[in-house]
């Protein structure tokens, strides 16, 4: 029987199924959003309860299963729990913080309907910052006034905080040094959701306003790291993979309470695709465009949307900023994301320093 961690070793650790998935993820989500772009919410309520259901919200719970996979990796890779936090650090936050600069500083002042001074001094202007920091400020001011779905500048932003409780959920359990600390906590934060959710609203069959909650989100990314840990007693199956993709595309959209039960089947079936290896294309060889993609796909089809209605169609929205975004994603790629990721060699000095320092001050025990 072939492992997980059988199939890793097997493509050096290096599968490209993850990178084709993150890409087609991060696609994925800019066609999800052009539905509520081009036409407004009340299409998007419709969009969730249309054909389409089932696959659209499989989407993000992936993109969490698939960090998680990944994450887990390099927490194992680190030292100490500070090197992990600082991988993730300079991972997200350099080409988030250039994304929120071109939006408040250019695209804003360009589709703004007030004047530039009174743009610059509005208080939504100030705070859209704080997107710097995980904060989520979706607005800016008079911005994409009169778009269908008006004023959203980056509707994206919502899970950027579900990452970084990901990331910080993660470092603490690391400290308790107990792998199976990790599916636990991912089974409690799940019963524990599903009981408050049915204690303030209660007993909702199916959802269908929406994605899968936040907190699901984070579930995703705990059994994703626990299917890293446990990587070398968990076997590898194409036809377990084909499975638990229906049974999680079922759970999310027709069975009664199934996105409670949603994220075993989506962490294996996330797993189990990201492991398959087909040829390297240009796309996915030494680049990773997924993350620009997803941090600027909605502002760039807002910024289209405000153009008038030949970009308000929606086949026509998503072509369009593929091509637009693959621009600023590879600008995101090469000018912000991959010389942040070439800091890694001196923060691994400086954990190796920091390891030296500890050993030096340490008092032996008596």
């Amino acid at each position: 029987m072939t492992t997980i961690g059988g199939r890793l070793l097997l493509v050096e650790n290096r599968p490209s199924g993850f990178d084709y998935m993150r890409l087609t993820l991060a696609i994925g989500v800019i066609a999800m959003h052009s539905v509520i772009v081009c036409y407004g919410l009340d299409a998007e309520m419709d969009f969730w309860k249309s054909a389409a259901r089932p696959f659209i919200r499989e989407i993000l719970p992936a993109f969490f299963a698939l960090s998680g996979f990944l994450v887990a990796g390099s927490l194992e890779r680190s030292k100490t729990i500070l090197m992990f936090l600082a991988l993730r650090v300079i991972r997200i936050f350099p080409a988030l913080s250039v994304e929120v600069l071109l939006s408040a500083l250019i695209i804003g002042p360009i589709f703004t309907a007030l004047s530039l001074s009174e743009y610059v001094s509005h208080p939504m202007f100030h705070k859209y910052f704080l997107n710097i920091v995980g904060d989520v400020q979706f607005h800016l001011p008079g911005v994409f006034a009169s778009n269908p779905f008006p004023g959203v500048v980056n509707g994206q932003m919502w899970t950027v905080p579900y990452e970084l409780y990901c990331y910080l959920t993660l470092a603490a359990l690391a400290c308790v040094r107990r792998k199976w600390a990790v599916p636990v906590a991912a089974v409690l934060i799940s019963v524990m959701y599903a009981v408050y959710k049915v204690k303030t609203i209660g007993f909702v069959p199916v959802e269908v306003r929406g994605p899968i909650p936040g907190v699901l989100l984070l579930v995703c990314f705990l059994l994703g790291v626990a299917t890293y840990l446990y990587r070398d007693v968990l076997p590898f199956s194409r036809v377990g993979t084909a499975i638990c993709l229906l049974a999680s595309m079922a759970l999310l959209s027709v069975v009664p309470y199934g996105e409670y039960f949603a994220p075993w089947p989506i962490v294996y079936a996330t797993v189990g695709i990201g492991l398959l290896n087909p040829k390297r294309t240009v796309v996915v060889d030494g680049a990773d465009y997924s993350y620009g993609l997803f941090l600027y796909g909605y502002p760039i089809q807002q910024a289209l949307a405000a153009t008038g209605p030949w970009a308000q169609v929606w086949y026509i929205n998503i072509l369009a900023t593929l091509v637009v975004g693959i621009v600023f994603a590879m600008f995101s790629w090469r000018v912000v994301e991959k010389p942040a990721l070439n800091l890694r060699p001196l923060l691994r000095r400086l954990e190796d320093r920091y390891l030296a320092y500890r050993k030096a001050v340490a008092v032996p025990a008596r």
